[in-house]
């Protein structure tokens, strides 16, 4: 194993605090796929993104869903053989996926949805530095 071994509970809390989230929100978004894109449909209706709205859920809901499996695969890694590199992938796709939920409130000018995202981001970075 490359970690530290007390590092492994709160590695394992914040790869399940991910995958929860993730996985979840995919969900959300495939079972309530229509009241999503009407919903975000009128929250980008000032901004560039007004008739990308679809596509850009799409690509979401694929980051969200590889993120939150990568998770859960990189617990099962990490307590199977000790490996990294599939929660290293959960860490850093959680940010990307982040960083794009972020640009998405910033472009729409919702501020405090902006500032929410900063809660989820701060585990997932934190998680990446102590993956590399």
């Amino acid at each position: 194993m490359l970690l530290n071994d007390h590092l492994l509970p709160a590695i394992i809390m914040i790869l399940a605090f991910l995958a929860i989230t993730f996985i979840q929100s995919g969900y959300d978004k495939v079972t309530e796929w229509n009241g999503n894109v009407e919903w975000l449909k009128g929250h980008f209706a000032q901004t560039f993104l007004k008739n990308q709205v679809p596509a850009a859920l799409f690509l979401i809901l694929a980051l969200e869903v590889v993120s939150g499996a990568f998770a859960v695969i990189g617990i099962i890694e990490l307590l199977v053989n000790g490996g990294i590199q599939f929660a290293q992938w959960a860490a850093l796709l959680s940010c990307i996926t982040l960083l794009s939920l972020l640009l998405g409130q910033r472009i729409a000018k919702d501020y405090d949805g902006a500032r929410t995202i900063v809660i989820y981001f701060i585990p997932a970075v934190l998680l990446l530095s102590w993956l590399n």
